[in-house]
Order: structure tokens, then C-alpha cells, then sequence
């Protein structure tokens, strides 16, 4: 089994510029992450953006969208930021049939050291494997149907719409 990572930025793949005090992206942290986890999956990397997900258009939504259905692996993550990451679930959800598509991102970027990105890259990547088809939102050990799942900012945390 082989399983296709899509990274489409977000906190994940932000890094810190200490002069002019901002986040930016230079490029992804994916490959560094799955070396460090010792990651022994048989995984294949596409960059298809790099954008903060608050910026994120209808049209780039498609795109993730469009790199889901042609790519020949079953089992797929896509890295994306998590203020926008339910809409784009929402886009994929009622179109992918046959695959297993897992969103994940991080709420502090990986290149701080205290990243929360390496735990969520590792789980997503065992329930892509684990999951039925479907799509799924996965942060911090728990993971979420797509048309199930919001983002709790006041707690900082992704949680079930409905509690049953």
C-alpha cells in the first residue's frame, strides 16, 4: 500500500522570520517529518500549494479536490491549515467515492520544535490506512467524517458536531 501525502501549507509548513516578526513559507516540512518519525510507509509527496488556508480560494479548493481523484493511490493525507480546513473537507467529502482522503495541519508550525504537526502527520497516516473510503478529518489522535466535524476556537481543538 502506498499512500499520497498533498501539502497545501498552512501552520504546518510555516516558518518564523525573526527580523520582520511574521510567519512565511519557504517550503514543506513533509519529507523532514517523515524522516524524523522514521516513517517506513511507502509515501509519496505533492506539493500543490503553499498558502495560509485563510487565503484560500474556491478555485484552489477545487485543486486539492482534482489532485484527490487523479491520483492512482487509494489512501491519501492532505497537510492544510486548520482555520479553513472543515470547508475544504466539505469540498471533498461528497465527491470522493473510493478513497481514503485524510486532512490534518497543525496548530503551531513544526519548525518551532513544540509542534503538534509530527503527532497529527503520523496519525493521519495510520487512519488513511485504517479508515474505510471516505473523508476525514484528523488532529490530535482523533479523527472526524467530514460533514461531523468544527473547529472549537475557543478550546483550539477540532470536536464533533454531533455528540452521540
Amino acid at each position: 500500500m502506498s499512500i499520497r501525502v498533498i501539502v497545501t501549507g498552512g501552520t504546518f509548513d510555516k516558518e518564523y522570520n525573526e527580523l520582520k516578526g511574521s510567519l512565511f513559507f519557504r517550503r514543506s516540512h513533509v519529507a523532514e517529518m517523515l524522516r524524523l518519525g522514521r516513517c517506513r510507509l511507502a509515501v509519496k509527496v505533492q506539493s500543490l500549494l503553499m498558502i495560509d488556508s485563510l487565503l484560500m480560494t474556491a478555485a484552489q479548493r477545487r485543486r486539492i479536490l482534482q489532485a484527490c481523484l487523479t491520483a492512482p493511490e487509494k489512501h491519501l493525507v492532505v497537510t492544510h491549515g486548520t482555520d479553513t480546513m472543515v470547508e475544504t473537507a466539505k469540498v471533498l467529502g461528497p465527491r470522493i467515492g473510493d478513497k481514503t482522503v485524510v486532512l490534518t495541519g497543525a496548530m503551531v508550525p513544526y519548525k518551532f520544535g513544540s509542534s503538534d504537526g509530527l503527532f497529527n502527520l503520523g496519525s493521519a497516516l495510520s487512519f488513511a490506512q485504517s479508515l474505510p473510503p471516505g473523508v476525514y478529518v484528523a488532529m490530535n489522535g482523533r479523527y472526524f467524517l467530514w460533514n461531523n466535524v468544527r473547529k472549537d476556537r475557543r478550546q483550539g481543538e477540532f470536536q464533533p458536531l454531533n455528540r452521540s
